[in-house]
């Protein structure tokens, strides 16, 4: 019991496998485990413990995994099972409420390890030895149930019965399935009984039905004894009847040509009849005796498929030469057909098979390959700046700087002979173009940017002084003829050579020319004779021997020349007058000496002190301080050399042979561009001018600087005009369509080379255009068209099958005939069958219905034709039958319902308007003709504006109102309207003003001239540069005024004024003056006065000085030296000294004063530093030509003393102008419909060159469009099927029929179109909405009286899928459509057979919700649909308890919204937790609205529209409620609002009163001191976006 006990209280605890072990991968390993007993309170106790009958294996045999197995096995995932939701926690009860978004769910799939090979299942742990287990289980969402959700119901249908008991009936259809375990579909019927009336008689119980036709099959076999019969009737002809009938019937059939195609055989078919009761039981026929029975059997056609043979040989490639890189051709092989299929046979397959094929052998050419040519670039063309416009320019060929340049792009055939003409002139067979569309690849670009050089102008410096009079050439002294020379030097180099700059010397004739000559340099100091103190002495002169150049040489070439005589002086002694030394001579008034004018130098001298009575020498009179001289004595005979421009370059008929060598070569002084030929010369006209007289002989001029007259130059090549051949004439148009004669086909060629410098001219013609032949209809078009035969006789089903019918008549009745069908080409040849099948329309009918009249049936003739009408629209036509033979007596064929003789319709009406439809297009101009229709044009200056013209369709539309063909109306399909496009019209700017003067007179400053605007730019005009707000554009360039320009001349001191006069000794302190002119200073020294302001004030010398005068034997000093210069930096530490030296020595005793002073060198007083200082770069300077590219910016350069000032150059890039280059318009595309009045056809254009700088922008419009002509839309159509007909009986199997009939529209998809002729529809294909199965009749089941039965399919319903969040779920969506049952008898409702209904995916998202009026509440769909099912049972509307507490309150309702409200005129006041607790009355503001329209008080909460509308009495009009006060008793928001709107309306109003009460001011006038020069401005509008 212990044993038993502990075994009780223990169990045997399974430890996990280990890893499988063995020396072999596979399933020789073993694994092994632990096993041990524990207790239950889970201590490890003793073996014993445990039952050892029941302990597991701890070994065991299993797999071993090797890494190569990794290749055999893999985990098989099973597919996800259907969502299937959690169980709910705790409790495990059903989850209550509504399913507002979904349930989560789970779901599983199945997870195995299996061998590749097989599929075999293995062990798991194989596969989890490389990868995981794979997922068991994933969330999922699971919709919501679905219910079904059908439409409402129809009208109750009519009683069943005319009297007695019938049922009515009304159905619904189901619009959405069931779907998540939602509610079935309800019942789609509703019966209810009616009694109209009691019947009289004995009501009708019995009807024939008539069941469905069998299988065609063939009749048995005649017997024996019928053939023989037949055969002997055969025999009894005679032999020539015999041959003339056999004779015919072979010409038959060979006119037929049925041969294997048309084994048709005629059988028949058969059908059950049967009589029942309305309960729906079968009773013998002898219960309907009052019928007479429809026919039982029928002819029919044997059913045969289609038959064709295999397939023949494949045909040749389509491609003919061998290249890789053209696509690959194609290859066809067809299969002909052996029995056509018939009586509902399986159709025939494709009869043509095609695949892609390389050609194959080695005689194959290669492939025509194309490649785009290029013509040469043309002229660059150049655009004007803006800030350049000027209206007098007329012609800008001198335009230089940045262009545009364009060439053609055509297309060659790549392996013709390549251009030449670039590398010599021999005549090479250019490349004919072809068709621009053989070329693929990208179109090498038609334009590019250029630039043309600008020309340099000739600058040249100021006119030097006049030299000394020399020789011409001093090296030839034998003409003794003398020249002076002035010259000026050429500053900024020409383009063309310094030819074309102005003459650069000048000469005037003078006596006594020498080579040599002394310059005095200065004279030495005054040295008394006999060595005297003082007294008479002498100035030794200093000198330098220069040349006729003006340079220093070795003073022994000045042998010959005078060296300058000394000069006589006087040191004066103490008592002598003292006079200052002479002042330099002044400059000379005249260049040249006249008979009217003679040059005149002056000088002065001033006393400096007078002398001592008696012994001195005596001061001179006034005349004798002034010296006078002549000065310029030659004539005003100036000569130079004047030249002409250089001639064209012509061959140089001396060097022409030498240089005949190098006719080849290259010779590009001038550029890549212009290759050489020969050497020529060019030549000048050089001529001698007299200044202010004109031409002279050349012997007046001097021959050393003459020009010369001739000089080499390099002959261009001439360049003759290239062109393409001719291309190949344009194929002409392959039309089949009658009547279209008014075909073209052109060519053309390209100019690849236009002429220069004398080459050939271009020929004129480069376009040809002629008729197209009108080709042979049976060459050019193929046209296939079925052949019908005459039909054959009427078969009848065999009279030994049908002889049991009741009523049966042999040799007459209802059967069937056959023809035949063959297929001829436009020339009636016939041809295979298969063409026809291809490329004609739908084969005609092989057999029809026949009537074999009976002797008691009414005969008749065919209809007669239409009488004619006389005219459209008026009275009507008429067509005529006849009765034939006995028919003629019997009374029932006299009957004109059943047999009509006659028929009258109205005459046709051919009446047509035209009416216009759709908006107009855009504005369009007209095209001018491209020479060249097939090369690639980029015309950048085309017609961008003008008159153009609009287009807007017109339909035409006959009386009926059925669009029909334009060409009915008169009209060409278009009305065209003029229209405008207008200009763009350029920025347009005054031309500069004149520079202004420098801001500056010395040194570095800046000159200004301006444009300002004369016209805004509009329409896409180039855009106006950056303006002020003075809408004015400047241009600002540095300028320098040379500091030596304008100088101070002052004129020698007066006489001193003494102040103290000492009578006796005329001395003393005094005052002397001078004065003091600011003069141009030029070359020969100031010449005009100016005004002051323009020299430096400054530097203005003293006009006065106050001095002492010395008396007699005083010493008398010489004026002050210029101070010295103070050394730098100036540190405060140096000094700067000025001296004077005696003119008198004083007498002994007395001393002189100083002759030396020194004064601290300090900054800025007396000491300057001096450093650089650089203005800004001014704007770009361009040549006087130059539109853009290279200019020159210029900045100032100055030495600044302790300020600044600047000068210097720099190049620049200026932004070209490049006007917007635009490509052609595109051809029109084809219309976007083929049919309708909304079909368009566009064109395009791109850009091909931006614009650039201020150049006019791109258009906007890159694509225009206009209507097509209006074609009407026909279309087959099917008309309604027809009722279900079953012959003279009341129910059972029958046929419907439809037709296929043609349809005109415009297009629209609401237009359903009209009814027209079918020969309107006779091109296009048998086809409803792309089906082409066309299915014209059918079987359907007429129900008998008293049966219950199925409806015809409801229409398919609109998409829904299956949407949870607003998401829709990977659930495919669906349409639906459903058939009702139909009851008539009461009792046979049990016997109705199952409703049905179909889904089908699609898939759009509804959603449903209620709606509700104060009586009504239904379920809507989204789509606005009233339906029955699909809105949320839990929110309807209306029900109690909807609202969640309930709405207890008083004046208190349940809102759409399941929220409680407040009724009107009373405020909901809300609890903290959103409940509400009252409804409170809001005080009323009544506004009487009976006679006021204009109240406009609202209300500031929405009133519900669900609640009655309630008037209080004696309360007219309507009643608004505002509510100043919150629910918790506090002003509202907008109540402070108003108040404060309120207080600033008051204040406002108050300012206005006082300010229009104010007394004005008495207003100032202004004076406007501001005198400056001020730039040109314009009077403007003031228009600010200038």
């Amino acid at each position: 019991k212990q044993l038993d006990s502990q075994q009780w209280h223990s169990s045997l605890v399974e430890g996990p496998w280990g890893r499988c072990m063995g020396s072999e991968c596979g399933p020789g390993g073993s694994q092994s485990r632990a096993v041990w007993c524990a207790h239950v309170e889970g201590w490890t106790t003793l073996p014993t413990n445990c039952l050892q009958s029941v302990r597991p294996a701890n070994q065991q045999s299993c797999f071993r995994v090797c890494d190569w197995h990794r290749e055999l096995y893999d985990w098989r995932l099973g597919d996800w099972n259907r969502c299937a939701p959690v169980a709910p926690r705790g409790g495990g009860g059903v989850r209550s409420g509504a399913c507002p978004r979904g349930e989560e769910g789970i779901q599983t799939r199945e997870v195995s390890c299996v061998l590749k090979a097989d599929g075999s299942p293995a062990d798991d742990a194989i596969c989890e030895y490389f990868e995981p287990r794979p997922r068991l289980e994933q969330a999922c969402l699971i919709p919501c149930p679905r219910d079904c959700v059908v439409s409402r119901f129809s009208p109750w249908t009519a009683c069943s019965k005319t009297c007695g008991l019938g049922l009515q009936n009304r159905i619904r259809s189901v619009l959405a399935p069931p779907i998540f375990g939602g509610q079935a579909c309800p019942n789609l019927t509703e019966f209810r009984t009616c009694a109209p009336r009691p019947c009289e008689g004995r009501e009708m119980l019995f009807n024939l039905r008539v069941g469905g036709w069998g299988e065609c099959g063939l009749p048995p076999s005649l017997p024996e004894a019928r053939r023989r019969k037949s055969k002997e009737r055969k025999g009894a002809k005679d032999p020539e009847t015999h041959e003339l009938i056999k004779s015919k019937r072979n010409r038959n059939r060979l006119n037929r040509q049925e041969s294997n195609l048309w084994s048709i055989e005629v059988g028949y078919r058969a059908r059950q009849v049967v009589c029942v009761h309305r309960n729906g039981s079968t009773v013998p026929l002898s219960q309907c005796p009052h019928w007479s029975l429809p026919d039982m059997h029928q002819s029919c056609l044997m059913r045969k498929d289609c038959a064709i043979n295999e397939w023949g040989q494949w045909g040749p490639c389509s491609k003919t030469c061998a290249d890789p890189s053209v696509p690959m051709g194609t290859r066809i092989r067809t299969r002909q057909v052996q029995q056509l299929p018939v009586g509902g046979g399986a159709e025939c397959p494709q009869l043509e098979d095609s695949q892609p094929c390389e050609p194959l052998g080695d005689s194959v050419p290669p492939c025509a390959t194309y490649t785009w040519r290029t013509t040469e670039w043309g002229e660059c063309r150049v655009d004007t700046l803006l800030s350049q416009q000027d209206r007098r320019r007329g012609n800008q060929t001198g335009l230089c700087g940045g262009g545009l340049q364009t060439r053609e792009v055509y297309c060659v055939q790549a392996n013709a002979e390549l251009l030449s003409y670039l590398s010599n002139n021999q005549d090479k067979a250019a490349s004919q173009p072809v068709d621009s569309k053989l070329c693929v690849g990208s179109v090498p670009s038609t334009s590019q940017l250029c630039h043309i050089s600008c020309p340099i102008e000739c600058e040249v410096s100021p006119w030097g002084a006049w030299g000394p009079c020399t020789f011409e050439n001093c090296n030839d002294q034998s003409v003794k003829k003398g020249f002076k020379f002035r010259r000026r030097k050429i500053t900024n180099y020409p383009t063309g050579g310094e030819g074309d700059c102005p003459h650069l010397v000048e000469a005037i004739p003078c006596e006594e020319p020498s080579c040599f000559d002394w310059q005095l340099l200065k004279l030495g100091q005054c040295v008394p004779d006999e060595d005297m103190d003082c007294g008479p002495g002498t100035q030794l002169p200093q000198a330098r021997c220069l040349n006729s150049d003006g340079k220093e040489v070795n003073k022994e070439l000045c042998a010959d020349a005078v060296f300058p005589p000394s000069v006589p002086c006087v040191v004066p002694c103490p008592k002598d007058c003292v006079l200052s030394p002479w002042t330099p001579w002044s400059t000379c008034s005249q260049t040249c000496s006249s008979k009217t004018a003679e040059g005149k130098q002056m000088r002065t001298r001033a006393i400096l002190a007078y002398n001592a009575g008696e012994g001195g020498t005596i001061c001179p009179n006034t005349s004798a301080l002034q010296e006078m001289r002549n000065c310029n004595e030659h004539a005003c005979i100036v000569y130079h050399w004047q030249t002409g421009p250089w001639g064209p370059c012509t061959e140089d008929t001396s060097v022409t042979t030498l240089n005949s060598t190098t006719t080849g070569s290259k010779i590009t002084p001038s550029g890549p561009d212009k290759p050489s030929c020969a050497m020529g010369m060019q030549t000048r006209k050089v001529i001698c001018v007299k200044v202010n007289v004109g031409q002279v002989p050349p012997k007046k001029c001097p021959d050393g600087p003459r020009p010369a007259s001739v000089r080499p130059c390099v002959l261009p090549c001439k360049k003759d005009c290239i062109v393409t051949p001719f291309s190949e004439w344009m194929a002409c148009p392959t039309s089949c369509e009658p009547g279209i004669t008014s075909h073209k086909q052109s060519r053309f060629r390209v100019i690849i080379q236009k002429p220069a410098n004398g080459g050939l001219d271009c020929p004129e013609v480069l376009y040809e255009e002629k008729d197209c032949v009108s080709p042979r209809p049976d060459s050019a078009c193929l046209v296939y068209r079925w052949k019908t035969h005459k039909w054959r006789r009427c078969q009848l089903v065999p009279w030994s099958i049908r002889q049991q019918s009741m009523g049966a008549q042999e040799g007459c009745g209802a059967g069937l005939q056959t023809r035949a069908v063959s297929c001829r080409q436009l020339d009636g040849s016939v041809t295979d069958i298969g063409q026809c099948l291809k490329f004609a329309s739908s084969m005609p009918a092989i057999n029809q219905p026949c009537q074999l009249p009976c002797r008691d049936d009414c005969q008749l003739t065919n209809w007669s034709k239409f009488s004619p009408c006389t005219a459209d629209c008026v009275g009507v036509r008429t067509r005529r039958r006849a009765l034939v033979g006995k028919s003629k007596k019997r009374d029932k064929c006299k009957n004109s319902q059943m047999y009509p003789l006659s028929e009258t319709q109205y005459c046709p009406c051919n009446k047509y308007n035209a009416q216009p439809v759709g908006n107009w297009s855009d504005c369009i101009l007209p095209d001018g003709r491209l020479e060249s229709a097939l090369a690639m044009r980029v015309q950048g200056d085309g017609r961008e504006c003008g008159q153009g013209y609009r287009y807007q369709a017109m339909a035409c539309y006959d009386q009926d109102n059925r669009l029909v063909e334009t060409s009915r109306c008169n009209s060409h399909g278009y009305i065209e309207e003029a229209c405008i496009i207008p200009c763009p019209s350029d920025c347009k700017l005054s031309e500069w003003s004149n520079w202004s003067r420098c801001s500056k007179s010395c040194g570095s400053g800046v000159k200004v001239r301006s444009k300002w605007l004369r016209e805004k730019p509009y329409n896409g005009g180039r855009p106006c540069p950056k303006l002020d707000h003075i809408n004015q554009v400047y241009e600002v360039v540095p300028c320098v005024s040379d500091c030596s320009q304008y100088v101070w001349v002052a004129e020698p001191w007066s006489m001193w004024k003494v102040s103290n006069v000492d009578l006796k000794e005329n001395c003393g302190e005094g005052v002397q003056t001078r004065k003091v002119r600011c003069m141009l200073n030029t070359v020969d020294g100031p010449t005009d006065a100016v005004e002051d302001y323009l020299c430096d004030p400054e530097e203005m010398p003293a006009g006065t000085r106050e001095s002492r005068l010395p008396c007699p034997e005083d010493c008398v000093l010489s004026d002050w030296s210029p101070w010295t210069p103070c050394e730098l930096p100036c540190s405060g530490r140096g000094d700067r000294q000025r001296t004077a030296y005696a003119l008198r020595l004083p007498k002994e005793g007395r001393e002189c004063p100083k002759s030396m002073e020194t004064e601290p060198c300090l900054l800025n007083r007396n000491c300057y530093h001096y450093s650089y200082n650089i203005t800004d770069w001014s704007t770009c300077q361009l040549s006087a030509n130059a539109v853009c590219g290279i200019g020159r910016k210029t900045r100032m350069l100055d030495c600044v003393r302790s300020d600044g000032k600047s000068v210097d150059l720099k190049f620049c890039e200026e932004l070209c102008v490049l006007n917007c280059q635009l490509s052609e318009w595109s051809a029109w595309t084809e219309c976007s419909q083929t049919c309708g009045l909304e079909g368009r056809m566009s064109r395009r254009r791109s850009v091909v060159q931006a614009s650039r700088g201020d150049g006019r922008p791109c258009p906007a419009q890159m694509e225009q469009w206009k209507p097509c002509p209006v074609r009407p839309c026909y279309r087959w159509n099917y008309s309604q099927w027809s009722e279900c007909r079953v012959e003279d009986v009341v129910c059972g199997e029958g046929r419907r029929f439809r037709n296929l009939s043609c349809f005109v529209s415009d297009g629209s998809r609401d237009v359903p179109g009209s009814l027209v002729e079918e020969e309107l529809c006779a091109g296009l294909e048998a086809a409803v909405d792309g089906d082409k199965n066309i299915i014209l009749e059918e079987a359907c089941t007429l129900p008998c009286p008293g049966d219950c039965y199925l409806m015809e399919w409801s229409d398919w319903s609109p998409c829904q899928s299956v949407c949870v969040k607003g998401q829709r779920l990977d659930f495919s969506a669906v349409q639906v459509r459903s058939r009702a049952v139909v009851a008539q008898e009461p009792e046979n409702i049990a016997q109705c057979p199952e409703q049905e209904w179909q889904s089908r995916p699609y898939g759009e998202c509804f959603e449903y919700k209620w709606v509700s009026t104060t009586r009504l509440v239904w379920c809507e769909r989204s789509d606005g649909t009233n339906v029955t099912g699909g809105c949320p049972p839990t929110s309807l509307p209306g029900v109690e308890g909807s609202c969640d507490p309930p709405c207890d309150k008083p004046r208190s309702f349940c809102s759409e919204e399941s929220l409680c409200m407040c009724e009107e005129g009373y405020t909901e006041v809300v609890s903290p937790e959103g409940l509400l607790e009252q409804c409170a009355e809001i005080p009323v503001l009544e506004i009487p609205t009976a006679g006021d329209r204009n109240a406009d008080v609202k209300t500031s909460r929405a009133v519900d529209p669900t609640a009655p509308t309630t008037e209080q009495p004696g309360r007219p009009g309507r009643t608004w409620y505002l509510q100043p006060f919150g629910p918790d008793g506090k002003l509202k928001t907008w109540v402070y609002g108003v108040a404060a709107g309120v207080f600033v309306l008051l204040v406002f109003i108050v300012s206005m009163i006082y300010l229009a009460c104010k007394k004005p001011k008495k207003p100032q006038r202004r004076q406007n001191n501001n005198n400056r020069l001020k730039p040109l401005t314009l009077a403007y509008d003031g228009d600010a976006d200038m």
